[in-house]
C-alpha cells in the first residue's frame, strides 16, 4: 500500500509541475491592478457603512441596501477588467492554487469512484471477499447447482449435497425432493436416511412415511445418534414415553458423560419419566471383574485384558478402561460395557446381563459377540481418536478364557 501511495503522489507532482510551468511569472504586477484598487475602495466604503450602522446614523435596512449596491458595483468592475485582460497575461496565484488543490483531489475522487480502494489493504480486501456472498447470491449458487444436476440425474452424491444445501437454507420441500433423487446411495447410508427423515419431519411431521425412513435408517445402524434422537422425539410427541426412554437411553450411552448433549438428553429422559409416571431406572452396571463374582448360573463371558508396556506412558491417570461387547452383525451399538479406572489394569473381567446397555438387548440374547478393550479419555462407548485399543475378538456366549491386549492408538 505504501509503495502505491508514493508512486501516485509522484505522478501527481509531475502533473502539477507540467500544468503550472506555463503559468509561472510574477505573483503580482509592479503597480496595483484595477481589481485590487476597486477591492480596496470597497473595503473602505464597507468599513464606513459598518461605522455608521454601529453609531446609529444608518438603519439596518439602509445598511443592507447600501452594502448590496457596493457588492454589485465591485462585481461589475471585476467582470469588466476580466474581459480586457490579454490572453497571454500571467496567471494569478489563485489559478495556481486552484490547480494545486483540484488536481490531487480530482485524482483521489476518480480513484474512489472508479478504482478499488479496498485493494490497498490486503486484510480489508480479504474481508470484503468473504462478505461478498449475500443470502441472495448463495441462493443463486444453489439454484445454479440444482440446474446443473438436472443434466446429471445419476450424480447421487451431488443430489445429496443439494439436499443438505436446501435443508441449511430452510427450503425443506426442495430438500425432500433432492434427497429422493439420491438413488441407491440413500438406501445404503443410515446417515443419509436420517437426514432425509429429519427433513420429512420438518415438512410433514412424524407421519407414517417419516417413521418408515427412520426405521430403515436404524435398521442399518441401530446406534445412529440423530436417528435415536428423532425416533425418541416422535414417541415422546405421541406420548409413548416408554419408547422414548428406550431410544434416548440408548443415545445417552453413546454420549460423553457430563457433556452438554448428554445433559440435554438426561433432562428429556427425566421429563419423559415424569410425564409417563415411570420410575427412575434402578439398574446400575456393576463393575464385575474387579473382585466381584458374576451371579451364579447367569450366562457370562470371562477373560483378562492387559495393556502393552509400550503404551503405558500414553495413558492419562483419569482415563477409563472399557471392555465392550457388540453384536457380530456390524452394529455399533454396544450391548454391554464395563467401565473401571485404568489403574485397575491388568483386569480380569466378567460380562453378563448386569452390564446390559438396554433391558431389551442383553448379552445373553446373543450366541456370539465381538469383545474388545479400550482405554478412553472421554468415557464414551463410541470409539474416539486418541483412544488406545486392541483388536476385537469374536467369542461365543459363555466363553471362559478370553484374552484382550490393548496395543494400538486410534487415529
Amino acid at each position: 500500500m505504501t509503495v502505491f501511495l508514493l508512486g501516485a503522489a509522484a505522478l501527481i507532482l509531475i502533473t502539477l509541475a507540467l500544468l503550472l510551468w506555463p503559468l509561472r511569472g510574477r505573483g503580482a504586477a509592479d503597480e496595483p491592478s484595477r481589481r485590487e484598487l476597486n477591492a480596496a475602495i470597497y473595503r473602505d466604503e464597507l468599513a464606513e457603512l459598518d461605522r455608521d450602522l454601529a453609531t446609529g446614523d444608518l438603519s439596518q435596512a439602509d445598511y443592507d441596501q447600501a452594502k448590496a449596491e457596493l457588492q454589485r458595483r465591485l462585481l461589475e468592475d471585476s467582470q469588466a477588467e476580466a474581459v480586457g485582460v490579454p490572453s497571454h497575461a500571467p496567471a494569478s496565484r489563485t489559478t495556481a492554487l486552484a490547480l494545486a488543490i483540484v488536481v490531487p483531489l480530482g485524482a483521489a475522487l476518480l480513484y474512489v469512484m472508479l478504482g478499488n480502494p479496498a485493494a490497498l489493504d490486503a486484510a480489508a480486501s480479504a474481508a470484503s471477499h468473504q462478505q461478498r456472498f449475500t443470502q441472495a447470491e448463495i441462493e443463486r449458487l444453489v439454484s445454479d447447482f440444482a440446474a446443473k444436476l438436472e443434466k446429471e440425474p445419476e450424480n447421487y452424491k451431488g443430489w445429496a449435497m443439494l439436499g443438505r444445501s436446501y435443508k441449511a437454507l430452510g427450503r425443506f420441500p426442495e430438500a425432500v425432493r433432492a434427497y429422493e433423487r439420491t438413488g441407491p446411495l440413500l438406501e445404503s447410508s443410515a446417515d443419509l436416511l436420517v437426514e432425509y427423515a429429519d427433513t420429512l419431519a420438518a415438512t410433514q411431521g412424524f407421519d407414517a412415511k417419516t417413521m418408515d425412513v427412520l426405521e430403515r435408517a436404524l435398521k442399518l445402524d441401530p446406534a445412529q445418534p440423530q436417528g435415536l434422537w428423532l425416533r425418541g422425539t416422535a414417541a415422546f410427541e405421541a406420548k409413548q414415553y416408554d419408547k422414548a426412554l428406550k431410544d434416548w437411553e440408548a443415545l445417552l450411552a453413546l454420549l460423553e458423560p457430563g457433556s452438554e448433549d448428554a445433559k440435554a438428553v438426561e433432562a428429556n429422559i427425566a421429563e419423559a419419566r415424569q410425564l409417563g409416571g415411570l420410575k427412575p431406572a434402578v439398574r446400575e452396571p456393576r463393575k464385575v471383574g474387579a473382585g466381584e463374582a458374576a451371579p451364579a448360573g447367569a450366562p457370562a463371558i470371562k477373560g483378562r485384558v492387559e495393556i502393552a508396556p509400550a503404551l503405558a506412558g500414553k495413558i492419562p491417570a483419569d482415563a477409563a478402561l472399557m471392555v465392550v461387547a457388540r453384536p457380530t452383525d456390524g452394529s455399533r451399538m454396544p450391548v454391554a460395557v464395563l467401565r473401571v479406572p485404568v489403574g485397575k489394569a491388568p483386569l480380569d473381567f466378567v460380562l453378563d446381563d448386569s452390564l446390559a446397555m438396554s433391558p431389551d438387548r442383553k448379552p445373553s440374547q446373543f450366541a456370539e459377540l465381538l469383545v474388545e478393550a479400550r482405554v478412553s479419555q472421554t468415557g464414551q462407548a463410541v470409539p474416539q481418536p486418541g483412544d488406545l485399543f486392541g483388536p476385537a475378538v469374536k467369542v461365543k456366549q459363555g466363553a471362559k478364557d478370553v484374552r484382550l491386549l490393548i496395543d494400538q492408538v486410534r487415529q
